[in-house]
């Protein structure tokens, strides 16, 4: 696991809050539902925590509707910002104590809400598409520059959507903190569910999450 390329800052707090990050929102890819392996790992291992950190996984709106075609980014970054919300408010909290993030798709949609100024405690981005496969120039990246949390980024050595390189160039645009994980696999990382964990719960210890670390 590589270290954060930039100095970490502190983390967003609430006046009083005893621990900074509340709660996790997890987005799936644009194949799959919030029952993905990976995602239900994630809730798993955070609820194992000593002092657990509540997890929601959600679908967007196409699914729910059980339309195979993914939301535009209008649609999938309202429906972001609407559950973060709805979480927050179950929560007792704000925006700003969730981390959020998810897959692929679901990571990007959670980018572009941060980005578009929803608050937020951190951003993780699992196999983030910076392009399609076979399409470099195709770049899903005019947002970055304006996502100014904390953000985890774990990624397949040998994903099509994204190589180390790639990811060295644009993420390089994101002026809040940056940590990299680099894992063996491609975009699914297949058997890879275990060390992800791994990553957003020792990424987490560093936001102050509790029994994180």
């Amino acid at each position: 696991m590589t270290g954060p390329t930039r100095p970490p800052t502190p983390p967003a707090t609430t006046p009083g809050s005893a621990r900074p990050v509340a709660g996790v929102l997890l987005t799936p890819g644009a194949g799959a539902s919030r029952d993905h392996r990976s995602l239900v790992a994630v809730e798993e291992a955070l609820a194992s925590l000593p002092e657990p950190v509540p997890v929601r996984r959600v679908d967007f709106p196409y699914r729910l509707a059980g339309r195979r075609m993914p939301d535009r980014p209008p649609v999938a970054v309202a429906h972001v910002r609407e559950q973060a919300e709805d979480l927050a408010a179950e929560l007792g909290t704000t925006t700003d104590r969730l981390v959020l993030g998810g897959r692929s798709y679901g990571g990007r949609m959670c980018s572009m809400a941060v980005a578009e100024e929803l608050p937020a405690a951190g951003l993780v981005l699992i196999s983030y598409p910076l392009h399609p496969p076979g399409k470099p120039d195709r770049l899903r990246v005019e947002h970055l520059p304006d996502v100014r949390v904390p953000t985890l980024v774990v990624q397949g050595r040998t994903d099509p959507f994204a190589t180390p390189a790639e990811l060295t160039e644009h993420l390089a645009a994101l002026p809040g903190p940056v940590t990299r994980v680099e894992l063996p696999g491609a975009h699914d990382l297949k058997g890879q569910d275990a060390a992800v964990c791994d990553a957003l719960v020792a990424w987490l210890g560093g936001l102050g999450a509790p029994g994180a670390g």
